[in-house]
């Protein structure tokens, strides 16, 4: 495994690739790696010849009183993970390589941007598309590999793609849990054991509103009436968002669908976690494949 840090390095291995007729998978991450990461690893190795690993703490996409700073930076151990993994290449550079002095363009999408985290983290995507289409034009992948955890993120990549014709096909990876239903997090790290077990509310909101979705239950509102009051009687916890949209649009629902998704997000103690799920599992219709138009 190969290890680079600036971008012309990184164009270089990739072009050599291309040179030699061998397809590339993508995975960007911000390390901290975990099993849910290595299930998008495993996930692109088996589609592509080659696969390259990013490791970056995006700047771009923390707000001024986000984590920034303090989110979790464990490169050695990264790399050995990604190196038992497969991973053929780690592109880990510095901030002043992504965002040289005289930085001053970024990519954005507009409406799926304006609700969910997006009302809440103002600018969060716009750092985010910035980086991945940075990424996309560094690397060169054919193929890149995002999870399901960050649903808005996986969306708000596909509009990236398909809007600036990236010839880059986008694959969602399901989300990878603990035994007792918490989705993993780079961020899970940060909760006390008393926080860890309150954390538990994502996967039970989710579980019960698949439990009323399968008994016949079709109005929305009432469905995250109940959520909102129970999630926000957990010491400790307080509800930034709880929305049930369609898959394909984000477009909040009042009435349910096949394609509902339940997504929601809180802060529990200082720790903000996400999760969401799609409420008819056995019928959920959602595209898993996108890729811009060449």
């Amino acid at each position: 495994m190969e290890i680079v840090h600036t971008p012309a390095a990184m164009s270089a291995w990739s072009r050599a690739a291309r040179d030699e007729g061998r397809s590339l998978a993508l995975v960007p991450t911000m390390g901290c790696l975990h099993a849910g990461h290595l299930s998008l690893m495993a996930a692109a190795r088996q589609r592509a010849d080659l696969l390259a690993v990013s490791i970056f703490v995006n700047p771009a996409q923390f707000g001024p009183d986000e984590d920034f700073a303090a989110y979790p930076r464990i490169f050695e151990a990264d790399c050995q993970a990604a190196e038992e993994a497969g991973v053929d290449v780690i592109f880990a550079p510095d901030v002043s390589a992504v965002y040289p002095p005289g930085f001053q363009t970024m990519v954005r999408v507009k409406e799926l941007t304006k609700g969910l985290c997006g009302a809440s983290r103002p600018g969060h995507f716009d750092g985010v598309v910035t980086v991945v289409a940075k990424l996309f034009n560094i690397i060169q992948p054919q193929l890149a590999v995002f999870g399901e955890k960050d649903f808005q993120q996986l969306a708000v990549v596909r509009a990236m793609v398909r809007d600036l014709n990236f010839a880059v096909e986008i694959i969602g990876s399901p989300i990878v849990r603990e035994k007792d239903g918490l989705a993993m997090s780079s961020r899970n790290r940060y909760l006390s054991p008393a926080e860890r077990q309150a954390a538990l509310c994502l996967y039970q909101a989710l579980q019960w509103a698949r439990r009323q979705a399968a008994e016949g239950e079709q109005d929305c509102g009432r469905i995250i009436a109940h959520l909102t009051t129970a999630i926000a009687d957990k010491p400790g916890v307080r509800v930034e968002y709880l929305e049930i949209v369609d898959n394909s649009d984000l477009r909040e629902l009042e009435i349910l669908t096949d394609s509902a998704r339940l997504i929601m997000a809180v802060r529990i103690g200082r720790t903000r976690l996400i999760d969401n799920g799609a409420l008819f599992p056995a019928r959920d219709s959602k595209i898993i494949t996108t890729q811009g138009a060449t």
